[in-house]
């Protein structure tokens, strides 16, 4: 569940289109750069990774856009497709961010850099739970962990498995809180991993377009009597927070003893002194609560195609896989076998043996539903 959707129609791509400049000439040396991210990782790069990537490429220099959202990458991308019929510059390089399937017929149109077969130094180092086609570069992840107090739960005590987990909200009611699911990536990532436990702990028995009623409601019956189960035992006897940011608040304020996170929110949240630096972080061991990768993708037509692939290698770099996790607080997208050996100490309880996944589409409105209705109906959904 990422801060941005990037699951946009094609209809939406197409309006975005109409905004962009018009086509010319780019220049070579400077790589046209396109994220559709929030402002944190538009920082990362300015203050990072644009002046070290330019310090060992003398002469190259990448010119940093803000697209907007998918709709501004997608509508990118069909720009290039249209320069390549055309025979024209389609004025990108590199997407920080994107789906090599959008725009549908980007990849047969040969407009994406098939990154696997370019060359890289560091492509091997990629970490193999990450890579979802040839066509993208996974660089960062996010994914959720628990948080705790641990002034109050050693980490020696704290749950490594979901029967743990279970067995220690149950022991110490009032002490986890989750956000609604709908409000927020890791109250929502929660819920499905209860729906995870539920089902075998298998991901791959969900997938974008196997939803139907039936099975959607066999599936996630079984993870609402979970989630019932442990209703009781929560924070105020049953209440849920409004937000990812809230369930920090609370954690933070000592009302919590232990809630679930993104991996980046919550060091931030350490490194800004939000939560002090002892504060707890473990990953389930059995199977992590989701997560995900952000993706970048190389323009096969630009200009600077050439100069867009030692980016994409300098950002699998020792230099800035580090940096990712201790400034942008993001996890690697290398293996952790190619993070220092400090920093795999240090972070030695987040490093996931899994990364699941769960599909989006309509399993969204089935389990935000779904959840309304049968682990908290007297929530006001639009409270």
């Amino acid at each position: 569940m990422k801060r941005r959707d990037f699951m946009i129609s094609a209809a939406g791509g197409v309006a975005g289109l109409a905004l962009l400049p018009r086509m010319s000439f780019a220049a070579e040396g400077v790589i046209d750069w396109y994220t559709s991210s929030d402002s944190n990782i538009l920082d990362f790069w300015t203050n990072t990774v644009k002046p070290a990537f330019e310090a060992a490429n003398p002469g190259v220099s990448i010119n940093l856009v803000d697209a907007g959202d998918g709709a501004g990458i997608i509508a990118i991308g069909e720009r290039a497709i249209a320069a390549k019929q055309q025979g024209a510059d389609p004025q990108a390089d590199f997407f920080e961010s994107g789906d090599a399937l959008l725009p549908s017929g980007a990849i047969e149109a040969g407009v994406y850099a098939n990154i696997a077969e370019a060359g890289l130094t560091n492509y091997s180092k990629v970490n193999p739970l990450a890579i979802q086609s040839d066509y993208s570069l996974p660089y960062r992840g996010s994914q959720v962990l628990l948080a705790y107090d641990s002034t109050k739960l050693s980490a020696a005590d704290a749950p490594k498995n979901w029967d743990e987990l279970v067995a220690w909200i149950k022991a110490n009611p009032g002490q986890f809180v989750y956000n609604r699911p709908d409000k927020g990536g890791s109250g929502g990532n929660f819920v499905r991993r209860a729906i995870h436990q539920a089902n075998g702990l298998d991901p791959a028995a969900f997938t974008v377009d196997n939803y139907t009623e039936e099975f959607g409601n066999e599936a996630l019956g079984k993870a609402w009597a979970i989630l019932s189960d442990i209703a009781p035992s929560l924070y105020d006897g049953g209440a849920y927070s409004s937000g990812n940011t809230q369930s920090i608040q609370l954690l933070a304020q000592g009302v919590v003893t232990m809630a679930p996170v993104w991996s980046d929110q919550v060091l931030q949240a350490i490194d800004q002194g939000v939560l002090p630096a002892e504060t707890g972080l473990v990953q389930l061991q059995d199977l992590a609560l989701a997560g995900g990768f952000t993706r970048s993708i190389v323009i096969e037509n630009g200009v600077n195609r050439d100069a867009a692939l030692k980016l994409a290698d300098f950002i699998l770099s020792e230099e800035i896989q580090s940096a990712i996790l201790t400034e942008l607080g993001g996890f690697p997208g290398v293996s952790w076998d190619y993070v220092s050996a400090e920093l795999r100490e240090r972070f030695a309880d987040i490093v996931p043996l899994t990364i699941p996944t769960f599909p989006g589409g309509a399993w969204d409105g089935a389990i935000n539903d779904g959840w309304y209705r049968n682990v908290a109906p007297n929530v006001d959904r639009n409270a």
